[in-house]
């Protein structure tokens, strides 16, 4: 199960400390249910690719990831979904609460980017009673789109090279 909170941002977080910054490509083979293959290459270090599965929608839907080859990955994104795959900068800032805010930069130079940032949580009771304002984020994550139809990374895709 994912437990996530969305929101729309404008660019990267200040007086943060960066945890981890990943350079990422990710494509679709299907939006409803979503099945999505990403490569996620970490700075400085080591670059996995990944199968996910995902079904619902909003604050909580069941999600399964797999570690794939990168034989499998670039014949899925060539001969499967044969588009250009989304590229993301993500970098990641711990929290003082122990959370981990993930700030998106997606599609980079092109007329559609856009920035977004997600937090997992463990529980949906503690999604629901997480207050930005609380960590001096409340006017950073001001634009909440958890669970708004059109926000999600699928939708994008569609409306982008679907």
């Amino acid at each position: 199960m994912e437990i996530e909170r969305k929101w729309m941002v404008a660019g990267w977080p200040e007086g943060l400390p960066l945890e981890e910054e990943f350079f990422m490509r990710q494509g679709y083979i299907s939006v409803r249910p979503t099945v999505r293959i990403r490569e996620e290459a970490l700075t400085g270090g080591k670059t996995q690719w990944i199968l996910c599965f995902k079904s619902g929608g909003g604050l909580a839907r069941e999600e399964i990831e797999r570690p794939i080859d990168q034989t499998l990955f670039e014949e899925l994104a060539a001969k499967i979904i044969g588009k250009p795959l989304i590229p993301k900068l993500r970098r990641s800032y711990r929290l003082a609460d122990g959370c981990v805010l993930e700030v998106n930069h997606v599609d980079e130079g092109q007329p559609g980017e856009f920035w977004y940032a997600e937090i997992e949580y463990p529980t949906i009771a503690a999604a629901e009673n997480w207050a930005p304002g609380a960590l001096g984020l409340g006017e950073y994550l001001a634009d909440e789109v958890t669970g708004q139809p059109g926000q999600s990374m699928g939708e994008y895709w569609e409306r982008t090279r679907g």
